[in-house]
């Protein structure tokens, strides 16, 4: 699953797609206990799945800037600054 993809899911969309992921977890740590997994990296990407969306809906919750976003300095002192480095 893609950031860019998330970023465009609501609040409860991504609320259901954790949960659809989680019990899919569940089943992936089953399947590997009984020696019936195949594709061993699903788990992995499941699990990076959870923690991506997990991530973005905090930002959105807290109404942050994603990371790496544009960001503009208010503070005068470090507009100076800015200024100074580049001569």
């Amino acid at each position: 699953m893609k950031v860019a993809d998330i970023r465009a899911m609501t609040l409860d969309q991504m609320d259901d797609e954790v949960l659809k992921l989680k019990k899919e977890r569940f089943n992936l740590r089953f399947q590997r206990a009984t020696g019936q997994l195949e594709n061993t990296s699903r788990v992995r990407q499941v699990r990076r799945d959870i923690a991506r969306l997990k991530t973005v809906a905090a930002q959105k919750r807290a109404g942050a800037e994603p990371k790496g976003a544009a960001k503009t300095e208010t503070n005068p002192a470090a507009k100076k600054r800015a200024a100074k480095k580049k001569d």
